[in-house]
């Protein structure tokens, strides 16, 4: 049988060598005491800032999606309205509502006729249709 240290002695076998010091924990009754850091708090405030991007990046999301839907809706509007003309890229063009409640696309603006206005739009280099 090994001459066996008692188990109050820091001895490494493998090293053949004491090394109490080198390790990175308490090896007697008398060490000072370990203890751990407080992360909540540091925890918290960074769950907060995490918190408050995410939401910041949802909110210009929401706004972009919530644009987009009113651009979607503008676009379908016009398109579903009549008219018998090709549109050219950058001119103006006005939205109305005819006697049977049918949307119709003119190049008459507001003050020269007396239809049920809707709007004002003008059609993009991507064949979009801008509300003015």
């Amino acid at each position: 049988m090994q001459n066996k240290k008692p188990d109050n002695v820091v001895y490494n076998e493998k090293e053949k060598r004491y090394d109490a010091a080198l390790k990175p924990y308490a090896t007697s009754v008398g060490a000072p005491v370990i203890t751990t850091k407080d992360t909540i708090a540091w925890k918290n405030t960074n769950i907060h800032k995490v918190n408050k991007q995410v939401k910041a990046k949802y909110d210009e999301l929401k706004a972009e999606y919530d644009a987009l839907m009113e651009q979607f809706e503008y676009n379908n509007l016009v398109y579903n309205a009549k008219f018998n003309f090709e549109p050219i890229v950058g001119e103006v063009y006005y939205l109305y509502k005819n006697k049977k409640e049918e949307p119709f696309l003119s190049i008459i603006s507001p003050s020269e006729c007396s239809f049920k206005y809707l709007g004002s739009f003008r059609l993009n280099a991507d064949k979009m249709w801008e509300s003015l």
